[in-house]
């Protein structure tokens, strides 16, 4: 298992897989890789495009992004929930923390150049019901310093759930989003970005970090197993007298979701090489990985993309980016 952060590329409106080439797409993403990111990424060995990662290990420079979350107050006006480092990947400038998890070595084929796919469904605003197994979920940690649960994602009774925690968290929110484990061994990519990907025989997909699970006939290779984690400093909105006088809770994705259900990842593959093969067939554990080059915090900091749409991401706004209000 890789795990390791990857600092803040870009805040903006961009999505080139699900809107490539428009400028502005739809909603606001977190980015965080490669500065080869822009709003259209040709099917094309990406680390030929980039010079600079925001990611720990030099030879990944791949793209990683999900949706932004936002403080909707009392009053209706919305702000950004800014991004924390997270657990052991002090001082990064907030972003994402990254996994690949392998069964054991020359037990997964790592993705090709030109590979991408998307994990979740963003139009989503119920629960698949999946309980420990879903592939998407939010830790509210009840205690400063990532406190309260020492449960691997997804796997807390109590404080992991599908949906918003509907109560204030002392020490912010954590999300984590998983992708599938198998390949058609053909496609680097499909339509709608999923179809090319299946999760591993079962009634339900396996809950992190089950890698051992059996491949269908129709995604017959087995691919490391991706996890986005980001953390999510809510501390400064946990006043109830802010909160809906309802009493539910506040918080609402880019997409306008105010239910969670539709947290979703984006990936695009930018490894450099075989680099990604070598370091899942030799034991790689978190950031040890005599295979891959490190590269400070300071170094990965300074890695960023100009922002081309040029909105405001930090102020209080009547609307989300894009006009989008919350449902």
């Amino acid at each position: 298992m890789l795990r390791f952060g990857c600092s803040q590329l870009v805040i903006e409106r961009l999505d080139p897989l699900v809107n490539p080439g428009s400028n502005p797409s739809s909603h606001m993403h977190q980015i965080v890789g490669g500065d080869a990111f822009n709003a259209s990424m040709p099917y094309q060995d990406i680390p030929k495009q980039a010079s600079c990662t925001t990611c720990h290990f030099k030879e990944d420079l791949s793209n990683y992004w999900t949706a932004n979350l936002y403080f909707k107050a009392r009053n209706g006006t919305y702000k950004r929930v800014p991004q924390i480092a997270n657990q052991f990947n002090d001082p990064d400038n907030g972003g994402i923390t990254v996994y690949y998890t392998s069964a054991g070595p020359n037990k997964t084929v790592a993705f090709r150049p030109g590979f991408r796919m998307l994990t979740g469904d963003a139009s989503r605003r119920t629960s698949e019901n999946l309980g420990k197994n879903t592939q998407q979920c939010y830790r509210c940690f009840t205690e400063p310093n990532f406190g309260g649960s020492m449960y691997s994602p997804c796997m807390d009774p109590v404080l992991d759930t599908d949906h918003f925690p509907t109560r204030p968290c002392a020490g912010g929110i954590r999300s984590n989003i998983i992708f599938p484990q198998c390949w058609d061994g053909i496609n680097l990519d499909s339509p709608n970005h999923r179809d090319h990907v299946a999760h591993t025989i079962g009634k339900t997909p396996p809950s992190f970090s089950v890698v051992s699970g059996q491949c269908p006939e129709s995604h017959p290779v087995k691919i490391p197993q991706v996890m986005l984690e980001v953390m999510w400093d809510t501390r400064a909105f946990n006043n109830p007298d802010e909160w809906p006088e309802d009493g539910s809770q506040p918080f609402v994705l880019s997409t306008g979701d105010s239910t969670g259900y539709g947290q979703h990842g984006d990936y695009v593959f930018g490894w450099q090489n075989n680099s990604l093969q070598i370091a899942m067939d030799n034991q790689c554990y978190l950031r040890n990985c005599t295979q891959l080059t490190e590269l400070a915090a300071s170094v990965k900091n300074r890695c960023n993309v100009p922002d081309t749409v040029g909105e405001d991401i930090d102020g209080w706004m009547t609307h989300l980016p894009g006009g989008i209000t919350a449902e």
